[in-house]
């Protein structure tokens, strides 16, 4: 983070860090008592000036710190005290929480207005992906233009093509050597949407793809304003890594195959192929009153292991100093029609405290970990249906996590957590649950977008890594195979 001015009263190096060593469960409650001093950082004025101005906050929002007996640097301490008590609480039922036409039409409008976006009639990228073209790509216009979002106006979020082209120039694709089939021809034709049912899109659970990319609309869909001035938008990065799926969909079969032992009496057979039958062109349909499934939960855990493995070694790479997590695979994808969703996220909860725990101490760049999951489950009376937030809370508590990375569990959107992290001149990254197509976005224009295309909405993703609009995607010079 961006050092702050000096002042002339001598530092003792001991105050330079406030201790946290304790039991878990009073973490927070001593990051609360901790005495506020100025922060080590300097927050630019130009930085705080045009942002939204913060409405007072209407009541808590639910968050629980972890870490070991460790230090926390002080400006660390102060960030991480200000993501648990001074946001606002997210809207969850805000304008972005539907099928977002008019955030849709807007992003269109914006594409068509500075770039020349038009629809290919008749073509697809994929099944159900409507195909596009842009008659000015940024890579081909005059750096020096300016360029606003949603358009010219004082809350614009404002930036060059210049800035553009930087962002788009940081586009890399990180992939795990050890996959069979793993090469760059095969990155390559999966980034422009055409990876194989089964083997291939399997494959891409293994993928990494970061860039730069501001955020230009949180998920309120309030826009935020930005000048040229403001270095904010360039300490986010977008990482794009698919999930494993269980929504029983045919390009995903693999999934079904490889984790789930007793398939065949789960899901509706073809009766000639004896293979999983396919209704509608892609669905699996499972059997009425089928057995409990039986997952295969050593190969799962070992898998997500994986993902987390290679997802947290390419942001300390990449100099990422918080990382930004989210649910992924974790909502539709995790298997509730079958009744295996909350053994899908107990998982996943294990497999991140045990990447982060072995590997913790190895992060060059990494200080902190935070992961923003909104609770969405309902309360009966006053008992808590489980959401994935609490799932996360049981796995760190019950373990009694003792990492050198402090993690920090969070009842707010991505967004709203990055935008402050990088206010603060912190290098933060944000992980967009991407399709195992590899193709941005993908039902960005579809209106009622998943998590991955209110990203496509809300960032300037689409921009940085579409391949249709980012030649830096499909040039596999940016690929390592690691």
């Amino acid at each position: 983070s961006r050092a702050g001015k000096h002042t002339s009263k001598p530092v003792n190096r001991a105050d330079e860090v406030i201790k946290l060593a304790g039991k878990l469960h009073n973490v927070a409650s001593e990051l609360q008592r901790a005495p506020l001093r100025p922060p080590e950082i300097a927050l630019h004025l130009s930085d705080t000036y045009h942002l939204p101005i913060k409405e007072p906050i209407v009541k808590p929002y639910p968050s629980e710190i972890f870490v070991g007996p460790t230090s926390i640097p002080f400006d660390l301490q102060t960030l991480l005290e200000h993501l648990m008590h001074g946001l606002s609480p997210m809207n969850k039922e805000g304008p972005m929480s539907g099928k977002c036409i008019h955030e849709t039409d807007q992003m269109k409008d914006f594409l068509t207005r500075n770039f020349g976006f038009h629809n290919i009639v008749g073509k697809c990228i994929v099944q159900g992906v409507q195909s596009f073209n842009l008659e000015a790509l940024p890579s081909t216009m005059d750096p020096n233009t300016i360029i606003y979002f949603p358009c010219e106006g004082s809350s614009a979020f404002t930036m060059t093509v210049s800035e553009i082209q930087r962002w788009q120039n940081s586009f890399t694709v990180y992939a795990d050597r050890d996959i069979p089939g793993m090469k760059k021809s095969f990155l390559q034709r999966a980034l422009e949407g055409k990876s194989m049912n089964g083997r291939e899109a399997f494959r891409m659970k293994f993928v990494v793809r970061i860039s730069d990319c501001p955020v230009m609309m949180k998920f309120d869909a309030k826009i935020l304003p930005r000048s040229l001035n403001d270095d904010w938008p360039n300490f986010i990065k977008l990482i794009s890594m698919t999930g494993v799926d269980f929504a029983g969909r045919v390009h995903d079969v693999d999934d079904i195959l490889a984790y789930i032992t007793n398939w065949r009496n789960v899901f509706e057979l073809d009766q000639v192929t004896g293979k999983i039958a396919v209704f509608d062109g892609r669905n699996f349909h499972p059997v009425k009153n089928h057995p409990p499934v039986l997952l295969n939960e050593n190969l799962l855990l070992d898998h997500l292991k994986r993902m987390t493995r290679l997802r947290l070694r390419v942001c300390d790479r990449e100099k990422v100093q918080i990382v930004v997590e989210t649910g992924i695979g974790l909502g539709i994808f995790s298997g509730k029609h079958i009744r295996i969703d909350s053994q899908v996220r107990r998982l996943t909860a294990h497999a991140l405290r045990c990447v982060i725990t072995e590997e913790g101490a190895t992060y060059t760049h990494i200080r902190a970990i935070v992961f923003a999951l909104p609770i969405f489950s309902k309360t009966i009376g006053d008992i808590q249906i489980p959401d994935v937030y609490h799932d996360f809370v049981n796995e760190f508590h019950k373990s009694k996590y003792c990492g050198r990375i402090p993690v920090l569990i969070v009842d707010h959107d991505m967004h709203e957590l990055a935008v402050a992290i990088a206010c603060r001149g912190f290098r933060v990254s944000e992980l967009n649950p991407a399709d195992s197509h590899g193709v941005f976005g993908e039902y960005w224009q579809n209106y009622g977008p998943a998590v991955e295309e209110k990203l496509a909405l809300t960032t300037l993703g689409l921009l940085v890594q579409h391949h249709l609009i980012n030649r830096s995607v499909l040039d596999d010079s940016r690929y390592h195979i690691i």
